[in-house]
């Protein structure tokens, strides 16, 4: 998944001051184990009189907002089993990262869980909610009720999960009215009015790659705020507009890729005694079959 922003970096734009050069990184920056950082104490505003959240909010890189979500999943799954605690280890394995960046990515929410007991599962939980902003719903629109639209707007977990469909669209007069999941399917004409009536905040694009960035404007122009796009096109969007891209060709293209590269290696080691999946010959040249060396072990081959 790519995130698009709509704003421009304008630290190279004429008339700034070029930046400093940033020092090179080590083999694995983002994983090497920092200092702890300060937590800010409850209710204490932020610099600008921010609430903290927002503070630490502001301070998470977006690789950590991804893991976080992945942390909530797995701790949501965890309390749904009973469990009240977890430690650094149980949580970096489930959640399939190295603690060192785990408890980096906790730090950011001023949690540090106590010395050989970890964290309290619920709390972690509450925390991950609040800088995600899953305290409070996000109203979603879904345009574009094909197959994948279809089971976008049927697919029962996102309300549970703070994403209540609110409204589909789509410009098929067999569609209109046509009740999918429960709700009626709207005419694309009228996104602005309905997104802006309802309160959407996210739009959905799933629509073939010609209508995106109409649909994509529509949805601005309602005061949808985040797009999820799943058409293979790069939208144009005003700066405060967020944009995930998901192309599902190009996630297959990478496990092609990822397939492709196994067989080759695999291809190259068949006839190599020394790696996996080599294929050792039947006589050693030496009236003996391999396995069966003067001394009952293996025996080397050499081929000239």
């Amino acid at each position: 998944m790519v995130t698009q922003r709509g704003r421009r970096d304008a630290a190279d734009s004429p008339g700034r001051a070029p930046r400093r050069p940033r020092r090179p990184a080590g083999p694995d920056a983002d994983n090497a184990p920092t200092a702890e950082m300060p937590a800010v104490p409850a209710g204490e505003p932020g610099r600008n009189g921010d609430a903290p959240e927002a503070v630490r909010a502001k301070s998470i890189p977006e690789a950590a907002v991804a893991r976080l979500a992945v942390y909530l999943r797995v701790l949501s799954g965890m309390s749904e089993q009973g469990a009240t605690t977890v430690s650094s280890e149980e949580l970096s394995q489930a959640a399939g990262v190295n603690s060192a960046k785990l408890r980096k990515d906790l730090s950011y929410l001023g949690s540090y869980g106590t010395r050989g007991v970890g964290y309290e599962v619920g709390v972690l939980v509450s925390q991950i909610e609040r800088i995600l902003g899953l305290t409070r719903q996000h109203k979603v629109a879904v345009v574009g009720i094909g197959n994948l639209g279809h089971a976008l707007a049927n697919y029962g977990g996102f309300p549970g999960r703070g994403f209540p469909v609110e409204a589909l669209f789509d410009l098929d007069p067999d569609l209109i009215g046509v009740p999918v999941g429960g709700l009626p399917v709207s005419h694309m004409d009228d996104i602005p009015r309905i997104c802006a009536e309802r309160g959407i905040s996210i739009g959905v694009i799933a629509t073939p790659p010609t209508a995106a960035q109409s649909v994509c404007d529509r949805l601005v122009a309602g005061g949808v705020q985040c797009i999820l796009n799943f058409a293979p096109v790069v939208l144009q969007v005003p700066a405060h507009i967020e944009v995930r891209k998901v192309d599902l060709a190009v996630e297959l293209q990478i496990l092609s890729f990822h397939v492709a590269r196994r067989a080759d290696d695999a291809a190259g080691n068949q006839g190599n005694p020394g790696l996996p999946g080599a294929v050792l010959p039947a006589e050693n040249g030496n009236g003996r079959r391999n396995g069966s060396g003067p001394d009952g072990g293996r025996e080397m081959v050499v081929r000239s």
